[in-house]
């Protein structure tokens, strides 16, 4: 993998918390490049340190030893050209949908109201601009967060556990909306997650961490059809490989979560 194509280059990356007289280990000696316009899914167990990487990657941690660089600089502090999506939505209750996406835009951005409904045209919430949260199912919710994440055009989307709170159903199809925007738009991706169906289904590449302390394990190339299909043998391969990470040969449940 040669420099030029990755966008963001870890090495090395330790991260230590102190928690009264104690250390903890959150990171150990993390290497990982991401490429421009990859989907990269990480997944592990509760307290490997993914929430972590994601967050020194979005320049929300920035006491670490190591490397972390994106586009060749190292990330020290958060920038529009990283755009978070959380599991907790955090809408400003009482802003409209459109506001909501406005408040992220820095002052005197030209052309506001005709990025707005772009961005909410990409989710599929046009109409829906002067709605309130509390007026939104948590799917539309979660669409609008989307929008005001891309409203600022940014190079890196960083997913931590975006639809973990949502039923099934309305999970699946955001599923299926994020892989769209993330075909469309051309924005790299990294994507925090317990679910390996998930993790599968949208990752060019499963980076699997194992915990105590945090580190990578093994990373997968996914190598599923185009279109991608959830009954295809090559993706029900897919999961079986991962959950083979964490447990062996015990046989596979239905749903692929750790």
């Amino acid at each position: 993998m040669e420099s030029v194509t990755n966008i963001i280059e870890i090495s090395h990356l330790t991260k230590v918390f102190q928690t009264g007289k104690r250390k903890v280990e959150a990171l150990l000696d993390v290497d990982l490049q991401i490429r421009k316009g990859e989907f990269v899914s990480i997944i592990g167990a509760s307290g490997c340190g993914k929430s972590t990487l994601l967050r020194i990657i979005g320049g929300l941690e920035g006491d670490y030893s190591g490397e972390v660089l994106f586009e060749g600089e190292r990330v020290s502090s958060p920038s529009r050209q990283k755009g978070f999506i959380f599991q907790d939505i955090r809408l400003l209750p009482w802003l409209t949908v459109e506001d909501n996406i406005r408040f992220s835009l820095p002052p005197k951005t030209p052309n506001v109201e005709k990025l707005i409904a772009e961005k909410l045209e990409i989710v599929n919430l046009k109409g829906f601009e002067k709605a309130y949260p509390r007026q939104l199912s948590g799917g539309m919710a979660q669409r609008a967060a989307i929008a005001r994440a891309l409203v600022n055009q940014p190079k890196v989307l960083l997913l931590d556990e975006p639809f973990g709170a949502l039923d099934a159903i309305t999970k699946i199809k955001l599923q299926e909306e994020m892989l769209r925007i993330w075909e469309r738009e051309k924005i790299t991706m990294i994507l925090v997650t317990h679910d390996i169906d998930e993790a599968v289904y949208l990752g060019n590449r499963v980076v699997v961490m194992a915990s105590h302390p945090g580190r990578i394990q093994h990373i997968h190339t996914t190598k599923l059809p185009d279109p991608r299909s959830r009954i295809s043998p090559e993706f029900n391969t897919q999961k079986e490989i991962i959950y083979k990470e964490f447990f062996g040969d015990v046989e596979a449940p239905f749903a692929y979560s750790i």
